[in-house]
C-alpha cells in the first residue's frame, strides 16, 4: 500500500535544507503561498520523508536506492532527457509531459540512479522497424530506480524489433508504478544475467491492434515480458532472481506474462485478466517459479509447464472462469526476504486501483 504523508508547510519550511537535495530549488520555490503548483510540490517535497526501501528481490545484495535525495534534474525534451541519461553527474531525472524517442534511448555503465515522471509523464516511440523500435535500453547499470512512468510504443509487430525497455546485465534495479503498453516486440524484458530486480505496482497491456504480416512470422506478436532472452544463454543460470509483486497484466496481453527461463522468479499478489491470452506465465528451461496469491480471471493457461523447467509452486491463487493448467510442478525457491502479503481475496482491488503510473512524482512504495 503507498503510504501518505502530510506535511505543514511550517515542516516544509523548517526542512528546506533537506528537501533542497530531493526536490531542487525550483520545487523549493513553488512551496511558497500563493504559487499555482503550491499543493502538487508540497506532495512531490513530502515524498522525501517516505522509506524508499525496495522490497523483493532487490531488497538483497545491498538494496536498491537510485540516485536517493540527490538534486534533481527536469527534462521536457528528447535531447535534455537523453542528456540527463549520459551524464554520470546526474543522479535524480524527473521526467514532466509527453516525450516523443526518435532514436531508442542508450542507459549505460552507471551506478545509483533514479528516473521518475511528473503526473501524467510518457515516454513516447512510434517506430516499429526491427533497428528503429524501442524506447529505452539500459545496460551494465546498478542501484536504478524508474518510477511513475509511462512507456508507450507503437504497437506489436513481428519484426524482431526492440522492446519498450530492456535490463540488459543489470543489477539492483526497482522498477515501481509504471505502465508499459503497446511495445513492438515486448513491453519490458530482462536478460543477460541482469539480477535482484523488482517491478511492484506496474501495469502491462495492449491498447493498439497489433500489425500482422511481420517476418517472424506471428500475426498477433504482443507478448508482454521476457525473462532470459533463449535456452541457450546459460550464463543466465543463477542470475535472473527477479520479483513481480502487484502487477497487472491487463487486456490485450496474449503471452509471455512473463515467460521464464533460469532465475529464480516471486510472482505474488497480482492481477492477470487478459481475456485474449493463449499462456499467462510461462514456465521453460530451468525456471523456478513461485506463483503466490495471485488472481487470474477470464484468461487461458494461467501456468504453462514447458520443456526443461526446474520447479513452479502455485500456492494460494484464485482462478476464476479460467481455462487450461492451473498446476505447478514440483517444489520451487523460498525467498530469502521478507514481504508484505495480501491476502487474496484484496488483490483484484488493489491492484487495479494502484497499479501503473498512479503517483503525482517520486512518491515511494511501502510493501
Amino acid at each position: 500500500m503507498k503510504k501518505n504523508f502530510k506535511v505543514s508547510f511550517l515542516t516544509v519550511a523548517l526542512s528546506a535544507a533537506f528537501f533542497m537535495a530531493s526536490c531542487g530549488q525550483e520545487d523549493l520555490q513553488n512551496n511558497l503561498p500563493g504559487n499555482p503548483g503550491e499543493q502538487n510540490s508540497k506532495k512531490e517535497a513530502s515524498a522525501a520523508l517516505a522509506d524508499c526501501t525496495a522490497p523483493g528481490w532487490a531488497s538483497q545484495n545491498g538494496g536498491t536506492t537510485g540516485g536517493g535525495t540527490s538534486a534533481e534534474t527536469t527534462v521536457t525534451t528528447y535531447a535534455q532527457l537523453k542528456a540527463a541519461l549520459e551524464n554520470t553527474s546526474v543522479k535524480v531525472i524527473r521526467v514532466s509531459g509527453t516525450i516523443t524517442v526518435t532514436v531508442r534511448l542508450s542507459f549505460q555503465d552507471q551506478t545509483g540512479k533514479t528516473i521518475y515522471g511528473a503526473s501524467g509523464a510518457k515516454l513516447v516511440s512510434t517506430n516499429q522497424t526491427t533497428d528503429g523500435s524501442g524506447i529505452i535500453n539500459i545496460k551494465r547499470c546498478n542501484n536504478i530506480v524508474i518510477r511513475n512512468l509511462i512507456f508507450e510504443g507503437p504497437g506489436a509487430y513481428d519484426t524482431d524489433g526492440w522492446d519498450n525497455a530492456i535490463l540488459d546485465d543489470c543489477r539492483n534495479v526497482w522498477i515501481d508504478h509504471c505502465e508499459f503498453r503497446d511495445g513492438v516486440d515486448g513491453n519490458f524484458d530482462i536478460k543477460n544475467k541482469s539480477d535482484y530486480i523488482t517491478v511492484s505496482y506496474t501495469k502491462f497491456h495492449y491498447l493498439k491492434t497489433p500489425k500482422a504480416g511481420g517476418p517472424g512470422g506471428t500475426d498477433d506478436h504482443r507478448f508482454s515480458n521476457l525473462i532470459g532472452s533463449s535456452d541457450g544463454a546459460t550464463a543466465d543460470a543463477g542470475k535472473l532472481n527477479v520479483t513481480f509483486v502487484r502487477c497487472w497484466w491487463a487486456p490485450g496481453c496474449r503471452e509471455r506474462m512473463p515467460r521464464v527461463r533460469y532465475g529464480k522468479i516471486h510472482i505474488l499478489n497480482s492481477y492477470f485478466n487478459s481475456s485474449v491470452s493463449n499462456k499467462c506465465i510461462a514456465a521453460g528451461v530451468q525456471a523456478n517459479i513461485l506463483v503466490e496469491r495471485n488472481v487470474f480471471e477470464n484468461v487461458k493457461n494461467p501456468i504453462s509447464l514447458e520443456a526443461g523447467l526446474t520447479a513452479v509452486t502455485q500456492t494460494g491463487n484464485s482462478f476464476l472462469n479460467v481455462t487450461g493448467n492451473t498446476s505447478g510442478s514440483g517444489t520451487a525457491i523460498t525467498p530469502p526476504y521478507s514481504i508484505s502479503k495480501l491476502n487474496v481475496a484484496d488483490v483484484k482491488s488493489e491492484v487495479t486501483a494502484n497499479a501503473g503510473a498512479t503517483l503525482s512524482g517520486n512518491f515511494c512504495t511501502s510493501l
